[in-house]
């Protein structure tokens, strides 16, 4: 069902690009407008990421097999630093053509009302689209539909900056403005871009787990202290919208298996229902003979509560 959820949303996001992407496209050439074509491309861009994200999300809902033992999450992680090198690709493509105008100097801007009206028809549309695809990406934990969500809402913020550039023509009559919104639209993307690359790429390189969200592990573990000596060696990673966490545990040394295996399923039971899509792996330890140098109320001098 959560596949499904983001198949159906990363589809919606391939049809909505396609649709703007013929709009600005033929707007821009009968303008003759830099800034409008320059959105174009990067609407463009973004059907290109949005057909990605697609068949990420598709392929990363199939389960774990015998050559991808962890599953096939990481192909979401994949998808959104493809999508960040294609970003900056594109912005370059738009500071060239822009520097180009400027420096041949031949601006000519026609059709100002139809560029303005397609430009805030594009905002309105990506940011409808941007919206639903970043819920259901926080929903389901998604690399890649946020990765999509952030290049539509970056298509926002610019078509805004374009439809102010073309408004400013129009009442100043300097078309020069047009390759210097393009300019500004262009470092926006590029700032897109490198967010996009810190969010998807380093996940790729199994870098741990946000802050707050492994002091909610270290929350957990200290409700169930009276139950172990300590714990340690955490490892956590994310694949995807999987999240991989595990542990070594320290328990009294009389504890039976059954107990050791009770206690490691109650903690994972509550980490995994405070972290969604936890995998969660205990290694269960014995404690050492050194009883005269441990700390006083170590459960095992003591009467330890087992978890049932």
């Amino acid at each position: 069902m959560v596949n499904k959820e983001k198949t159906r949303a990363a589809q919606l996001s391939i049809l909505s690009n396609f649709v703007l992407i013929v709009i600005k496209l033929v707007v821009g050439i009968m303008m003759q407008s830099v800034s409008v074509l320059s959105e174009a491309v990067h609407s463009g861009i973004d059907l290109i990421a949005a057909i990605i994200a697609w068949f990420a999300v598709r392929e990363s809902g199939k389960p774990a097999d015998d050559e991808h033992n962890f599953g096939h999450g990481k192909i979401e992680n994949v998808a959104g630093t493809i999508e960040a090198v294609l970003i900056f690709g594109a912005a370059i493509y738009i500071i060239w053509e822009a520097v180009q105008k400027l420096i041949s100097g031949s601006v000519e801007i026609e059709n100002l009302g139809i560029g303005a009206v397609v430009m805030g028809i594009s905002a309105i549309a990506n940011y409808l689209v941007s919206r639903h695809l970043l819920n259901v990406a926080i929903k389901t934990d998604s690399v890649a539909l946020e990765a999509d969500a952030m290049h539509l809402r970056t298509d926002v913020y610019t078509s805004v900056g374009v439809f102010a550039g073309l408004a400013a023509i129009k009442l100043t009559g300097v078309t020069i403005l047009d390759p210097l919104v393009a300019i500004a639209v262009a470092c926006l993307i590029i700032k897109a871009a490198y967010d996009l690359t810190k969010s998807a790429f380093f996940h790729i390189l199994d870098i741990k787990l946000p802050d707050d969200e492994e002091a909610i592990i270290h929350d957990v573990m200290q409700e169930y202290s009276r139950h172990f000596l300590e714990y340690h060696k955490l490892r956590t990673r994310k694949s995807g919208h999987i999240r991989h966490i595990d542990m070594h545990l320290v328990v009294p040394k009389q504890m039976t298996v059954e107990m050791g295996h009770n206690l490691s399923h109650q903690i994972s039971a509550d980490i995994e229902k405070r972290l969604d899509h936890s995998h969660i792996l205990v290694h269960i330890e014995p404690c050492t003979d050194l009883c005269d140098t441990c700390k006083v109320d170590c459960p095992s001098k003591t009467n330890f509560e087992v978890v049932k």
